[in-house]
């Protein structure tokens, strides 16, 4: 359904945004890049969106080059881009219903439409207000919906939930999972991490113009390795001997004031090492088990840390304290 192939994209000034990435989305998939800001992801939707020329490389969306046949790929695209795209001076349903007209839908169908994604994104009650009055969290979902008006084959989210709170970012996380369900191919750019682990099918991770690295999250995030147990005990001892003599294999190192367990067997392995420290006496302060993350694979292939600025959010991670 999309396919890049060396895509590259040099401002004036010699600034290279994109330095010859390929990759391809099959359709129906939810295709992902996650990366930080600044990493490139914008100027390759763009790109894609026919919005922006590619200085070299070629793009196709669903068979249509995006240079030779813009047009055509403009009628099969919905794209909510990072900027709001909307009429302040208009009402949600106004902007709703003139979305549908430029793209040709009847008026029973775009009223139809317009109901249906009102309701959707808990907008029906604020319908016909003026868009100047709506939060930016209202904008946001206004503006996704508007991508969504004409039932595009393809449609293109570039930092989708950028500002909302966890409330609005979860109704449309759930309208995005359903709508890719139906057959919708989506391409999604986002810096959040937990985003990305949640809806997307395959990812690529992308650095100053690069992609680092590609993959589901799962075959990604194994890359890294398995589990950790991160232990601070209450008194200084031989702990880690006394771990890797019992569990052949295992690993142990010191990270600041913890000591760290790479777990083969996950939580099977922390019950017999608690069971192992509460024979010997051995309190434990403080204990966490931890999952590899999205942000481990971008560090491990570039060596950097990015910020999610999402608010941080447990769910991804087995995590369990004791204080």
């Amino acid at each position: 359904m999309i396919k890049a192939s060396s895509l590259t994209k040099i401002y004036k000034g010699g600034f290279k945004a994109v330095d010859e990435i390929s990759f391809f989305v099959k359709e129906g998939e939810f295709f992902g890049f996650l990366g930080p800001n600044g990493a490139g992801k914008t100027t390759t939707m763009r790109i894609l969106a026919t919005l922006d020329r590619p200085t070299s490389g070629k793009v196709e969306v669903d068979g249509f080059d995006v240079v030779k046949n813009p047009s055509a790929v403009r009628m099969r695209i919905g794209f909510a881009m990072q900027a709001v795209g909307l009429d302040d001076m208009a009402s949600a349903r106004e902007n709703l219903l003139l979305m549908g007209q430029l793209y040709g839908l009847s008026k029973v169908e775009a009223h139809k439409r317009c109901d249906e994604l009102l309701n959707l994104f808990a907008l029906e009650e604020s319908a016909n207000r003026f868009v100047s009055t709506y939060s930016g969290g209202m904008r946001r979902r206004l503006d996704v919906a508007a991508a969504l008006m004409h039932h595009s084959k393809i449609l293109f989210l570039d930092e989708p939930t950028e500002g909302l709170d966890p409330a609005g970012r979860r109704i449309i996380w759930k309208y995005l999972k359903d709508l890719n369900n139906s057959g919708t191919t989506i391409l999604l750019t986002t810096h959040y991490m937990e985003e990305a682990d949640f809806l997307v099918g395959n990812l690529a991770i992308i650095n100053k113009g690069h992609i680092v690295a590609s993959g589901t999250p799962k075959e990604l995030k194994d890359q890294i390795g398995g589990s950790k147990l991160f232990l601070h005990l209450m008194e200084p001892v031989a702990a880690e001997t006394l771990i890797c003599d019992a569990f052949p294999g295992t690993t142990c190192s010191e990270e600041e004031r913890y000591l760290v367990v790479d777990l083969k067997n996950g939580p099977s392995d922390v019950q017999r090492i608690f069971e192992l420290l509460g024979q010997k006496r051995i309190a434990i302060a403080e204990f966490e088990m931890r999952s590899p993350s999205l942000e481990d694979v971008f560090i491990k292939f570039t060596g950097e840390h990015f910020e999610d600025e999402a608010p941080r959010n447990r769910d991804p991670y087995l995590t369990m304290r004791q204080r």
